[in-house]
């Protein structure tokens, strides 16, 4: 990972530069980039036209939180939508829900995290091997709607090759103070000959998490309804030959996570758009003003059990395949398969009121031809089915069938220092809705265009052009009701068109040498966006009426990233990231746009064995707000963390130690949906082991 984001970042590195003990610049230092492999043709980060990090190895495992927006938080240009303990999905310059699609290995997770950012994520980060996070017009191969970026999960629940041993696994045990949290996960593939097994599991138990304001403050103990208990089981099996793979895992997730600010009304219309709430009952959360770099909010106490909550089940089935030299003229074939079955219920008073169930499938292949003119290519289909409805008290959004179909094609090209980049992709989408509303049917054609020169040993530029068209949700288009997690009226509008997309990316590299970085620029216009606009209304009972509009959109901004290597044993980074959402016609600012950061983070090997970072960030004060949006105070966040490795016979462990929020802030993350009712997790210390043997 190598990014550089907000061009304050270039000052700060050139008044740090001076202190740094002097390297010469020639000495043979190249940090290992990692193939991406949600990039079809295999590049390595510094290869591609467009953006992409990686979190594995050591970084991966003392960063893991218990949400994939969590997980990522601290990535340059990537947020979390912040629910609480047990939701937060990624959020890519600004871009979040379906214009980010998350991935398992290169198939749709297919869980209801698009439909609204309290639900959950089925993707676990703690069973993770590798998280890729790509932004840009690459992105189209996995839907022209992932204008914001890609993170695909890595797991090893499909075995891919048989151990040298005959058997290979982990155990890990993590546990943290803020949440009185404790986590046990393990992993153990097994095999012989031709075949190999894979079976894993992971329970976490984690009560609701303290915030700040605790010490005296009797009122501000714990964030009400902020627990998160999670179980998960993998059983997958493989047929592995000399050219290739065919595999298949079933997997069982179980979480139940509170409903932070949940609050729910006796809601009633005497129309489609003429909706009147009243109270009920309220759970938890805050209500309070807001200053510039603290926010003094009061906390109600709320017992777990008066709080609503989700209680989720998914099962899933992945079967995936690859095979090199499949037939003439083509180097290699991909094959991606799943199916899930989610049902979540949202619990009140130990009753269901609502229950969203999704089943749905989704498959591709992809195919790599032989170089054919000079160009070396992929070519591939994709296939979906979505069949969601729910049941009960928020049924807000009927019962829908999606049926989406699409083809693709990515094409490179190689002349000396340049590497040329084409993309295509066009995709057939078809609605069938209950409850009296009309079908709908879309269609959309992304194309992509992109170059990396490679202008001197250790520099590259590279810089992309797309077209990229997102088809409505069936959210947007049809949703009429109240959703008390959000306290929000929402409408949708059958009538509304596809988005298109005009995206353009320029990216300078260094990535060799003492120092390298990254730094990106990007511009993001977006006719007939799609957001939920808040419309002024209250239809009481502390409720806002949104409705699904559409208006030409432009999204502008900067992310990087630069890394002194100053000794052998120590290393500087800077980092930052900005990103500006507009309506280009009456000017105003988009909703939930997160504010800018600049962060410094220090890296030290005490010996061969032990190693330790200290990082800082500041989270500036978003005031850049929709119409009826409220500000966000700026804050400040610190981190360090500690490694040790050793091994026990043939047992390599690591031991780790990672504080978060070490200065006990009052943090709001300005994508958050309820950021005025509810704080981050306040000064955290997570203490783990992990054994791979």
């Amino acid at each position: 990972m190598r990014l550089i984001r907000h061009p304050l970042a270039w000052a700060v590195a050139a008044a740090l530069a001076p202190a740094i003990p002097a390297v010469a610049d020639s000495d043979p230092v190249e940090l290992e980039s990692s193939v991406i492999s949600a990039s079809p043709l295999a590049h390595s980060a510094d290869r591609m036209t467009t953006p992409a990090a990686v979190l594995e190895g050591d970084e991966l495992i003392k960063r893991r939180q218990a949400t994939l927006g969590g997980t990522l938080e601290t990535l340059p240009g990537v947020r979390g939508s912040s629910f609480g303990a047990g939701a937060s999905r990624p959020v890519i310059r600004g871009l979040d829900g379906a214009r980010v699609k998350v991935l398992s290995d290169g198939a749709d997770v297919m869980d209801a995290s698009t439909v609204s950012p309290d639900h959950a994520v089925t993707s676990e980060p703690m069973l993770a091997e590798r998280i890729e996070v790509l932004k840009g017009p690459a992105t189209l191969l996995y839907g022209g709607g992932a204008i914001g970026g890609v993170v695909n999960v890595i797991d090893k629940k499909v075995p891919t090759h048989v151990p040298e041993k005959g058997y290979e696994g982990e155990i890990e045990w993590r546990g943290n103070s803020v949440a009185d949290e404790s986590t046990g996960l393990f992993g153990i593939t097994a095999g012989a000959g031709n075949f190999a097994v894979r079976v894993e599991g992971l329970k976490r138990n984690a009560d609701e998490y303290e915030i700040p304001g605790a010490e005296g403050d009797p009122r501000s103990d714990k964030q009400a309804g902020s627990y998160n208990d999670t179980e998960t089981g993998t059983l997958g099996g493989s047929w592995i030959g000399e050219r290739g793979y065919l595999g298949l895992a079933f997997t069982r997730q179980k979480n139940r996570y509170g409903l932070l600010g949940h609050s729910h009304a006796d809601c009633h219309t005497h129309g489609p758009a003429d909706w009147h709430c009243s109270d009920e009952h309220d759970h938890g959360g805050h209500d309070d003003d807001h200053d510039d770099d603290h926010d003094d909010h009061g906390h109600e106490e709320a017992h777990a059990e008066g709080v609503p909550y989700i209680d989720m089940d998914q099962k899933r089935w992945d079967l995936r395949g690859e095979l090199s030299d499949p037939f003439a003229g083509f180097e290699s074939a991909r094959l991606r398969v799943g199916h899930s079955d989610y049902e979540h219920r949202e619990m009140e008073e130990g009753i269901a009121a609502t229950t969203f169930k999704n089943k749905a499938t989704d498959g591709r292949i992809e195919l790599t031809h032989e170089p054919l003119f000079g160009w070396r290519g992929i070519l591939g289909g994709q296939t979906s089915r979505r069949d969601f409805e729910a049941l009960g008290e928020e049924a807000y959004v009927p019962p829908t069938l999606t049926r989406d179909h699409a083809l693709f094609l990515l094409e490179e090209y190689t002349l000396d220092d340049w590497r040329y980049e084409l993309g295509l992709r066009h995709e057939w989408q078809d609605i069938d809705v209950d409850g009296g509303q009309p079908d709908t049917d879309h269609k959309g054609t992304s194309i992509s265009a992109g170059a990396v020169w490679t202008f001197a040993p250790e520099y590259s530029l590279g810089f992309s052009l797309s077209r990229s068209q997102r088809l409505p949700t069936a959210e947007e288009l049809y949703a009429n009701g109240p959703h008390a997690a959000t306290r929000t009226i929402e409408l949708g509008n059958p009538d509304l068109d596809e988005e298109t997309a005009y995206n353009a990316d320029v990216t300078l590299r260094k990535f060799a040498g003492r120092t390298t970085f990254s730094l990106t620029l990007f511009r993001n216009q977006v006719d007939d966006f799609i957001y939920a606009a808040d419309t002024g209304h209250s239809p009481g009972a502390g409720y806002r009426e949104i409705e699904y509009r559409q208006h030409d959109a432009v999204l502008t901004g900067a992310e990087g990233e630069v890394r002194f290597q100053a000794t052998d044993a120590f290393a500087l980074t800077l980092f930052g990231d900005h990103v500006r959402g507009k309506l280009r016609h009456g000017g105003g600012d988009l909703p939930r746009i997160p504010a800018d950061r600049l962060g410094v983070r220090l890296e030290q090997a005490f010996t061969a064995a032990l190693d330790g970072q200290l990082e800082f960030y500041r989270v500036q004060r978003q005031d850049d707000v929709a119409d009826y949006e409220t500000d966000t105070g700026g804050y400040n966040m610190l981190g360090a963390s500690l490694g040790y490795h050793g091994s026990l016979g043939q047992t390599d462990y690591l031991l780790y130690l990672r504080g978060d929020n070490l200065l006990d802030a009052k943090a709001r993350e300005h994508t958050s949906f309820i950021k005025d009712e509810v704080l981050l997790p306040g000064r955290n210390l997570s203490v783990g082991v992990r054994l791979s043997f």
